[in-house]
Order: structure tokens, then sequence, then C-alpha cells
């Protein structure tokens, strides 16, 4: 939510003026293009929304009267590139390459992309997950048919005149999101709609007011007939904001993550008549922004905004409810629940259509969250430290951020006992890293070596005297080639007798 006073919509007027001023030549220009050619064109949704909150942009959302077809052939002529992908929905874009830029030279940092879109509504048939495009004939209906208000100004084209149907402007300077229509009838045509009142939570920080929150309430279970792919960009969306938690919070407040991340809702476990636990909902949203405040600049090894630490971050304890027990004197443990949590995070990022990498890394870093606990009662080895880095492999320095940002407790000197004990952890990682190779641990000794010494073709004995020197390796640090030859014609030895 805003922590400040908003502008008053006439600030905001006079804010947008500026930066549509910025985007003016080329928007007005396209905006004349299309009116010679007997077509409306103004300037519509998010980008609208942005110039209102000081930020300009270079990828522009245009509606207009024009068709399909008649949009693309106006494309054609405006731009130095044009695609049809969106077609179907009534979607062309172009981009307009910089000024002493072009297809092969120039960053394209300052090329504007334009997407225009004929004038239309989404409604979903009850028995499909995809919406149903029909084509409108006016700007008025098409800003109706928006998720809400704020999204729903625009500015016509090229006389820069200002359209508000909804008074959108009024709700963007109080931070409320508010449905063009009866939200009832928004959410019924477009339910994912209801899952970007959440999104924009998150993004802008803005409130959802009170008959659009009860709606969502009232037809969450509409969600499910979105596909869940629709419902995967939304989340990532979501979580990739500068502040997840408000979004997150109308999730679950609302019922909608009952449908679409059940396990988090599932994590509002009341674990004693005293609460005299730790609130695991809370912790986890808590452990997210812990982890969000860790990530680093672009050139740091975790580069915010991380969509993988994130998950891991907020899922880190989905396996706690299923392995709850009550210990006799009032105590609870939930054992195993990070080989539980890892399981059941796969299985919902699968659902959820997430690529195969972002799933096992999310479900590795939730099984792995819990192997720091330990340390700091007893010395490591350097062998357990080695194998700590291996496991973790290219997912350290995440595991890193995750193992810190999960504790939340409200114990100081805890706290601080538990940071000094993984900073000692990190020491002695980046002591064994001057030491040797232990990002890439490997034996002393590789396959073809071990055939040689013990004249064996390829086969299963090979797999195992290569398995039984990287445990050596692990236990003892490197050996060298005469050291390990020795220990792997012992080993042969004694499993030949």
């Amino acid at each position: 939510m805003p922590t400040t006073e908003p502008p008053a919509p006439a600030a905001l007027l006079r804010r947008a003026l500026t930066v549509l001023t910025e985007m003016a030549p080329a928007a007005v220009e396209l905006g004349e293009v299309f009116r010679a050619a007997g077509h409306e064109l103004s300037l519509v949704g998010g980008p609208v929304r942005d110039a209102f909150l000081g930020r300009a942009s270079n990828d522009l959302d245009f509606a207009t009267s024009a068709s399909p077809d008649e949009t693309q052939a106006l494309l054609a002529r405006w731009g130095d590139a044009h695609w049809d992908i969106g077609k179907e929905f009534g979607t062309i874009g172009a981009r307009r390459f910089a000024r002493g830029g072009g297809a092969g030279g120039g960053s394209g940092t300052d090329d504007v992309v334009v997407e225009v879109t004929t004038y239309r509504s989404d409604e979903y048939d009850p028995a499909s997950r995809k919406p149903v495009v029909a084509f409108g004939d006016t700007l008025d209906g098409d800003l109706s048919r928006r998720d809400f208000t704020v999204n729903a100004m625009a500015v016509r084209l090229p006389d820069l005149t200002f359209v508000d149907p909804f008074d959108g402007l009024t709700d963007l300077s109080r931070g409320v999101l508010r449905t063009p229509i009866a939200p009832e009838r928004s959410f019924d045509d477009d339910p994912l709609r209801m899952m970007r009142a959440a999104r924009f939570a998150a993004q802008l920080g803005f409130t959802v007011e009170a008959a659009t929150r009860q709606a969502v309430v009232d037809m969450a279970a509409r969600i499910e007939i979105v596909s869940a792919e629709r419902v995967q960009a939304e989340i990532s969306k979501l979580l990739l904001a500068p502040r997840p938690r408000p979004g997150l919070e109308v999730l679950v407040d609302t019922g909608l993550a009952d449908h679409v991340l059940p396990e988090l809702p599932a994590l509002r476990l009341e674990i004693d008549e005293h609460h005299r636990h730790k609130d695991v909902y809370q912790h986890s949203l808590t452990v997210l922004e812990q982890a969000i405040a860790q990530e680093t600049g672009p050139d740091g090894p975790v580069p915010a905004p991380d969509l993988v630490l994130r998950l891991a971050s907020l899922l880190h304890d989905v396996g706690k409810p299923a392995t709850r027990r009550f210990e006799p004197g009032g105590g609870v443990s939930f054992h195993h629940h990070e080989v539980v949590g890892a399981k059941l995070v796969a299985k919902r990022l699968r659902a959820l259509k997430y690529e195969k990498q972002v799933v096992k890394d999310v479900a590795r870093l939730v099984e792995l969250h819990l192997r720091f606990h330990g340390y700091g009662d007893g010395a490591w080895t350097d062998s357990a430290v080695r194998r700590y880095v291996t496991d973790a492999g290219p997912l350290l320095e995440r595991l890193h951020r995750l193992t810190r940002a999960d504790s939340t407790t409200r114990n100081r000197r805890k706290a601080q006992r538990l940071s000094d004990a993984y900073t000692d952890l990190e020491n002695r990682i980046a002591a064994l890293r001057e030491q040797e190779e232990i990002d890439a641990i490997r034996p002393d000794l590789d396959g073809t070596q071990i055939m040689t010494i013990l004249g064996i073709p390829p086969g299963r004995d090979v797999g195992a005297a290569y398995q039984h020197l990287l445990a050596l390796r692990m236990e003892r640090g490197p050996l060298g080639e005469d050291a390990a030859t020795a220990e792997l014609r012992a080993w042969w030895a004694a499993r030949q007798a």
C-alpha cells in the first residue's frame, strides 16, 4: 500500500502530460497514419496508467477501430518490422528502429515497439478454458472490457485527448483497484482478472475496492476455467514485483490461492491453543521478503528479481502440514518436511506448467533448506562442507540466501548466533575453494584411468570404483594420483577377496 498521501488527479494529469510529451512523437505520428486512413487510434492500458505514475515506456499499446487486416497494412508501412502472431485476437505488433540503429546495428534500447488491437471484448465460453474474442466498434466499449479502471483510461491520437469514462484517474490517485463494469460480470467474462487484482496489489501497492474484493471471494472457483499457463504467468509477475506480499495476501484472503496454489493457505496452521509456535504462513511471507532483500545487482551472483529464489523462499515449508506431529509436553515436530515439501513443490509447479529447470531448481532448494541446521552445534568436517557445496551445485548462492532468510526469530541473540554460524560456514567454503576445486569435485582418477589400472572393461565395476574414489575425495580432499591409485588397488583387492 502507498506509504504517503497519493497525488491528486490534477497533479497526476500534469505528470502524465510531461511523460506523454516525451512519448508523443511516435504515437502522434502513428495516430496521423490511422486517421488519414479513416480509423481511430488511442493509446490505452498500462502505458497510460504508467504515464500518470511518471513512468515512460517504449512499448506502447493502442486500440483502434481498424480491422486486424487494415492494421497490419498500416503498420507494415509505418514500422521497420511487424508481426501478426496475435492476429486471431485482433493484435498486430510493429517495431520502429531508433535513429542510427536498424536491424543490423544499434542497441535497440530506444526502438519504439507498438501493439495495436482492434476494439474488442474477451468472454469465456463456460465449457472452454480459452477466451472468445469478439470485436467491438467504440473506444468506450473497448475500455469497459478492461480489467480495472486504472487500466481503462486512454489518450486519443493524434490530438492527445484524455478519455476516462470510468473515473480511473480518481482511482489511480486513491490507489484503488475497481472494475469498470460490475465486478461479477467482469470476472465472469475473464476470470484471470481476479489474479490480476492480486498482481497489481503487488506491483502497484494498490488496495482492492470492497465490492471488487467480495466478487473475487464469491467467484474464486471460476479461476479453474483458466489455463495453467495463464495462471502461472500471473503468479510469476506477482512474485517478481518489488513487494509480492500484498498480492499474496490477496490471493490467500480471497480464496483464490485455494484453487491455484493451495499449498500456501495450507500453511496457516494453528499449532496449539496458546499459539506458542510460529505461524508458518506468516513466516513464509517474511522469509520471502528477507530473501528478496538479499538479491544482488545485475552483476552479482543472484540478480534481482530471481524467480527461483522467490518461489523456493515462499514454498520452503509446504511440507509442514503433512508432517506435523504433536509431541509429549506440548511440542510439535515436522520431521522430514523438507523432503515431503520438495515433492509437493515439484508437483504443484509442474501442474502450473513451469519450465522443467525451474521445477527442478526450486524443489532442490526446498529439499536442501534445512541442511545447514546443526552446523553451529558442532564444527562440520571438511568432508561435510564439501558435500554441502557439491549437493547445492549451481544453486549454492541461492541456498546461502534462502538459509539466511529462513531465520525469522525475534530472539536477537539466537538470530545473531545463526548468522555468525552461517558466516563461518561461508568462510570455510571460501577457504576450501582456495585449496581445491570445491565447486566441481571429482575423483583423482577418471574412468579411463580406472579401467587401465584395474585392467577391466566399461561396466558397473568402473562406476563402483569411481564412486569409491569420489567418497574418498569428499572425505579427505585431493589425494594425488599415486595415493588414489594405491587406494583403488586396495579397494579392488578387497572386493575380489
